[in-house]
């Protein structure tokens, strides 16, 4: 019998082809009707039945094991990322200002490929294998639609398993951590409303831009006061928008940004102390201040039992790989997070960065490539993964 790694070995060049081809045609979230074709063409030419449309662009597969058993959804998303790509490669991005720069075009690969090799496998594991193609996973809600489209139903899912691509960490690391690896992420707005006037004339108006500057610099004490020194928590300031002269003052002015947090608790602080310091602060100056916030994705937290099941098979496949379990990895976030939330599992880091060749830089930058190596890495880990997932059930 062939283990999971030689076979990811021989099928390295499908694989490579088909990240190369998702690569150089990248599609936003709920857009990806190229991307989806391709991944059911691929799913139906070797005898799986397919389904498409599953939250908007999703595509859904099936495989059954040799007896009956649980069932095990396997994940990977598809989308892009509105960014003009500077890698220069012979598959860079022929969809001008979108690109593939978060090794979601590899992730999609990687599940194909590990759909060829569980399905030429049905006689070593029990159950039911769903394959789970997953749109716009970049803050659009692509979970939440494939959930509300009843991914998790018919048959009903018993555990769950996805993997990232990790350029913040050398081919030949895998993160398989138990408990809280990425952080929940929210977005926020910040309207502040002042009174406008002639910029040379400044004591007649009330000034939101100074206002919302304050607030900026207020805001960095959130997580150096409020949050105890053991915790983690982000908050960051990205937009800061008004006027539209060089010499009126504006009437308003807008800020935006993002707050990561792991536990429930620390987020209800963050959030309650964001919202009185915006509001009080833009009271002092005699301005008014407008909160919103809105929920991307709650943090990804990994069951213990499955997260034990995984490290083991990481051992058997890929024996001369490291293995990092501790927790957490990032600060990013990621909507996988919400299938966590309903069905408990887990999520894995495969290293794929490589400094010698420049494939070293971070997601969503522009120069953002992966050394595919770590293609074979990580259909081999998720392969052996689901195998020895479904038997210990």
């Amino acid at each position: 019998m062939t283990d999971f790694y030689t076979q990811a070995q021989e099928l390295f060049k499908y694989t490579q082809s088909m990240r190369r081809d998702f690569h150089m045609h990248p599609e936003l979230g709920f857009q990806e009707i190229r991307t989806a074709g391709i991944v059911a063409r691929e799913l139906q030419s070797i005898g799986l039945e397919v389904t498409t449309g599953i939250g908007k662009t999703g595509v859904v597969a099936l495989i059954e094991g040799s007896r009956p058993g649980p069932t095990l959804l396997l994940r990977a998303d598809m989308d892009a990322l509105p960014i003009i790509e500077l890698t220069g490669t012979e598959y860079a991005s022929q969809n001008s200002g979108v690109m593939h720069a978060c090794g979601h075009d590899g992730h999609t690969a990687i599940l194909l490929t590990v759909a060829k090799m569980l399905n030429s496998s049905k006689d070593r594991f029990p159950g039911t294998i769903k394959l789970v193609f997953q749109p716009a996973e970049e803050g659009q809600g692509g979970a939440e639609s494939m959930i509300a489209d009843g991914v998790f139903e018919n048959p009903k899912v018993d555990v769950t398993f996805g993997l990232h691509l990790w350029n913040e960490r050398p081919v030949g690391w895998l993160g398989i951590a138990e408990g809280s690896t990425m952080a929940g992420a929210e977005l926020f707005t910040i309207k502040i409303t002042g009174k406008g006037g002639h910029g040379a004339m400044p004591h007649g108006a009330i000034d939101p831009v100074l206002t919302g500057a304050h607030i900026v610099t207020a805001l960095q004490s959130v997580v150096s006061r409020n949050v105890a020194p053991l915790e983690s928590a982000v908050v960051s300031v990205t937009q800061f928008h008004g006027g539209d002269a060089f010499n009126v003052i504006p009437q308003t002015v807008e800020l935006g940004g993002t707050i990561r947090t792991f536990k429930l608790d620390v987020r209800d602080i963050v959030l309650k102390r964001v919202e009185e310091i915006t509001v009080q602060t833009a009271e002092s100056f005699g301005c008014k201040a407008e909160f919103t916030n809105t929920r991307l994705t709650p943090a990804v937290i990994n069951d213990s039992r499955t997260i034990k099941i995984v490290q083991e098979a990481a051992g058997k496949v890929l024996p001369e790989l490291k293995v990092d379990t501790s927790a957490p990895i990032t600060m990013g976030s990621e909507d996988f997070a919400y299938m966590m939330e309903k069905v408990p599992g887990c999520f894995v880091f495969v290293g794929s960065a490589n400094a010698e060749k420049g494939l070293n830089y971070s997601h969503h930058h522009p120069k953002f490539d992966v050394d595919e190596r770590a293609l074979v890495d990580a259909a081999a880990l998720m392969a052996q993964s689901a195998v020895e997932l479904l038997n210990s059930k």
